[in-house]
């Protein structure tokens, strides 16, 4: 699973930074090209819930194949797109059915301990990561070339079909998977309460003998039942930990925001400068993921107490950044943001799974996810109204907000801490 993650985010980012001009050369405006982004976003805003809840399902096999193959249809299309109305079509399997990595790691929760859960998420993002900070190199290289934007969107949706081959050849076992479930639950983890493990068993056995009917079921009902999870999530109490999801995506993406131009503007430094920077934090990110397995074993794997240090960690480095007096004090604020931001990332989803169930991992990943699609949303409005004060006016807005998320997690810190006393209503 990490070595498709890492082929995912390889092949998207060769393509990504390069649509903007590929769009304009197809003679679209800038608002025509602003309007084709955003509905890809509202897109993946709508559909990411829907398509982690249908992984519920349909089961993890299926669901993370068809995203993979359609994915690949998707980038096939953007490489055949010679004018803006087949670049906009292009854009729509994409933006329903890219959800490939929230699959993979609702999948990765069903098959490791809760013990295990923060390290293996970890070296996953890792991995990922790695594509990430890869991907815009290699496709840089390749636009060069004639007809460069082609040949590296086909490459893309080659990868996703070498990534449906991989998946494909993974040895899939729900009878073992089920059986791992229920041996986790018998030995009394901290995480569920008791009530909520016979839940889970019970769930797993009904779930293990009907995935393969489910399939073969009307699209309504399974529709139905997609809405029926989500109404469960919906009425459940976990509103506060999906709020401070949101409210620490923003603070963030706050921070990132105007980067290069405060920058320019407070420091006089160009903004290649700023993009090494933004590149080294990256790589320090990934170094980041790979050190969850000493860091939760030094927190005794209390996944609230990293979150709720990291969080506070992340909320001062920010307010470091904002008061700034020289370029040395940003570049170590953004060095040990780097791995507060990922280990807060890492900490919220397995916050998430845990107190929420696994039973639902699917479900809560993609809730996660269009959660923070609304702060993708949100952010820049804010950083653009705070940027009208001050330069440092959205890291400033940032510092605020976690604050905010910080105070709702002390608030609640008993829920988090007793792990399992939220049921989701799904039943």
């Amino acid at each position: 699973l990490f070595l498709p993650s890492f082929q995912d985010l390889f092949g998207v980012s060769m393509v990504v930074p390069l649509m903007n001009l590929h769009i304009k050369s197809l003679g679209a405006s800038h608002t025509v090209a602003g309007i084709i982004g955003s509905l890809y976003g509202i897109m993946q805003l709508f559909s990411s819930t829907f398509v982690g809840c249908w992984s519920d399902i349909v089961g993890r096999r299926y669901s993370l194949l068809a995203c993979i193959l359609l994915s690949a249809l998707g980038y096939f299309l953007l490489g055949t797109s010679t004018t803006v109305f087949l670049f906009a079509i292009s854009r729509v399997p994409v933006g329903i059915f890219k959800h490939t990595l929230s699959i993979s790691k609702a999948l990765l929760s069903d098959l490791v301990s809760e013990r295990d859960r923060p390290l293996v998420m970890g070296r996953f993002n890792a991995a990922s990561s790695v594509g990430f900070i890869l991907g815009p190199v290699v496709g840089g290289y390749l636009t060069e070339l004639e007809d460069g934007f082609y040949q590296t969107s086909f490459i893309c949706a080659s990868i996703f079909l070498l990534n449906a081959g991989l998946v494909w050849m993974l040895p899939w076992s729900e009878e073992n998977t089920a059986s791992r479930e229920h041996q986790q639950g018998n030995k009394g983890t901290d995480s569920f309460s008791a009530k909520a493990n016979c839940d889970l068993h019970s769930k797993s056995a009904t779930n293990g003998a009907t995935t393969s009917d489910i399939l073969f079921r009307s699209p309504w009902i399974q529709v139905a039942t997609v809405l029926k999870r989500i109404k469960g999530i919906a009425c459940s109490d976990l509103w506060d930990i999906f709020l401070v999801r949101l409210l620490m995506s923003v603070a963030i993406l706050l921070y990132y925001s105007n980067f290069s131009l405060a920058l320019e503007e407070r420091f006089g430094v160009k903004p290649l400068f700023a993009g090494y920077l933004l590149s080294y934090s990256s790589a320090l990110g990934v170094l980041a993921g790979c050190l969850l397995g000493p860091i939760t074993r030094l927190y005794q794997h209390n996944t609230y107490r990293i979150l709720l240090h990291s969080s506070t960690l992340t909320c001062t480095l920010i307010l470091l950044y904002a008061s700034a007096l020289s370029i040395w004090m940003v570049i170590l604020s953004s060095t040990f943001l780097a791995f507060s931001t990922t280990i807060g990332r890492t900490c919220i989803i397995d916050l998430e799974l845990t107190i929420g169930g696994n039973e639902a991992s699917g479900t809560l990943l993609g809730v996660g996810q269009s959660v923070t699609s609304v702060g993708r949303i949100v952010a820049p409005l804010l950083s653009g109204i705070a940027q009208e004060f001050s330069p440092c006016g959205p890291p400033s807005l940032g510092v605020g907000l976690a604050l905010v998320a910080i105070l709702i997690m002390n608030a609640n810190k008993q829920k988090y801490c007793s792990h399992g006393s939220v049921k989701l209503k799904n039943q």
